[in-house]
């Protein structure tokens, strides 16, 4: 079994509410995110596009956060989830510079890394992911792979879009109903 986030591009409005609640769930200090948003455009005035991202820790296939790490501080739930126990965590942060994806993180107060563990305590009481429930437009989804490509068809894009790093090395487990637009290689961030 393989758990992982399912991102519909076409209902995301880049409103950051998944980043604010998981930022508040996580009880981050300010400059640090598990989930991250960012906002791009395509195209040339007067035929531009858009498309939001929204993206944590991808719960990969393959993690490399979990090969490098010295101490096995990082490991995978019994459902897939990877999930990084801190009071084994060394603040070396080889995960943290290894990561392609920019998870996890590194706390210099607590000498610590930590990072999304697609809310595994709240799953196992039942719950959604914060970020999922957080959603007003329900562009995020959490669950088992199989079960979500059922739910939202074949089509789904596994994160391998110009804007995020290759997928061969990880294999994230990562599932984008994507916006044409985000296949172009021809992409300038928003900054706000």
């Amino acid at each position: 079994m393989s758990v992982g986030f399912y991102f519909d591009m076409t209902r995301c409005i880049g409103c950051r509410a998944c980043q604010v609640v998981c930022k508040d769930k996580n009880r981050l200090e300010v400059g640090t995110l598990f989930r991250e948003v960012h906002s791009f455009t395509v195209g040339q005035f007067p035929d531009v596009t858009s498309y939001s991202l929204t993206a944590s820790c991808n719960h990969c296939e393959d993690p490399i956060c979990l090969k490098n790490c010295p101490t096995g501080a990082i490991y995978k739930a019994a459902d897939g989830t990877v999930i990084q126990d801190q009071s084994k965590c060394i603040g070396c942060r080889m995960c943290v510079m290894s990561c392609p994806y920019g998870q996890p993180k590194y706390f210099p107060e607590k000498g610590v890394s930590g990072k999304c563990d697609g809310c595994y305590g709240l799953r196992q009481a039942g719950g959604d992911p914060a970020c999922v429930a957080g959603c007003p437009n329900r562009a995020l989804e959490f669950g088992d792979l199989d079960e979500l490509r059922r739910k939202h068809g074949s089509d789904l894009n596994g994160g391998a879009i110009p804007v995020l790093p290759s997928v061969d090395e990880t294999h994230p487990n990562v599932l984008i109903k994507t916006k044409e637009c985000s296949l172009s290689e021809n992409y300038r961030e928003l900054n706000w």
